[in-house]
Parts: C-alpha cells; sequence; structure tokens
C-alpha cells in the first residue's frame, strides 16, 4: 500500500506542476484573447483563483489513473491485454474527460489534457504487465 500511495502523491504533484506550467497558460491566453476586441476581460481574483484551483485539483486528480490501473492489475481484475484492447474506449473517455475536466472552453486545454490522460493510460499497461511479469502465477 505504502508504493501506491508513494505513486499518487507524485503523480497528484505531477499533474498540478502539468496544469500549473501548461494548461493554465494555454486556457487563460485563449479565455484573455477570445473576443478582447468586442469586450474588455476582466476577472476577479476570486473568479481567477476558482479557475486555476479547478484546473489544478481535476488534473490532479486525472493523473490518478495509472495508480487505478495498477491497482485494478495487482488485484487481478484487468490484464494488460484486456486495457490495451479497449484503447479507442479510452481515447474517447480521454477527450470526454478533456471537456468536462478543464473550466475553459478553448480545444487548446482540452488536446493537451486529453493527450496527457491517454499517455497515463498508455503508462499504467505497461505498468500492469511490469507487475504481471514480475509476480509469478499462482497455481
Amino acid at each position: 500500500m505504502v508504493p501506491a500511495v508513494a505513486a499518487s502523491t507524485v503523480l497528484f504533484l505531477v499533474g498540478v506542476t502539468f496544469a500549473w506550467w501548461t494548461l493554465a497558460p494555454a486556457a487563460l491566453r485563449f479565455l484573455v484573447a477570445y473576443g478582447a476586441d468586442v469586450v474588455e476581460p476582466l476577472w476577479s481574483i476570486e473568479r481567477y483563483l476558482d479557475f486555476v484551483l479547478l484546473l489544478l485539483l481535476a488534473t490532479g486528480l486525472a493523473f490518478q489513473l495509472p495508480v487505478l490501473q495498477v491497482l485494478l492489475g495487482v488485484f487481478g481484475l484487468v490484464d494488460a491485454v484486456t486495457m490495451l484492447r479497449s484503447w479507442r474506449w479510452v481515447v474517447m473517455g480521454s477527450a470526454l474527460a478533456g471537456a468536462v475536466l478543464t473550466p475553459s472552453t478553448d480545444p487548446i486545454t482540452m488536446v493537451l489534457l486529453s493527450s496527457a490522460i491517454t499517455l497515463l493510460f498508455l503508462l499504467g499497461v505497461g505498468l500492469v504487465a511490469l507487475v504481471r511479469w514480475r509476480r509469478p502465477q499462482a497455481g
């Protein structure tokens, strides 16, 4: 359980860092530039903090996917081959998650987050295969 908690903490921090350095600037750039010639964007500090904190939290939680996959693999509920066979659903789900989890309406932030989720899924598949390969089969 200790490795899962440590990995979860590290992945959450990596997700927050990814959101802070990649997603937030792209989303804010889009929101400030979108319609700037028609209206002047006015943000209160409260709205800015709500936006950024929601983006950081959502991305940090999305980066927990490999931990969930490894736990499912360790408990024998799913294997790497089964996960890999459902890659089409994962791409669709990651696009949907990217659209829902990003608080802005810009496609750049959505594509960045959904690409990260897809790559994390593939990392999780690799980790599940590694865990199953290193663990001898019972019986």
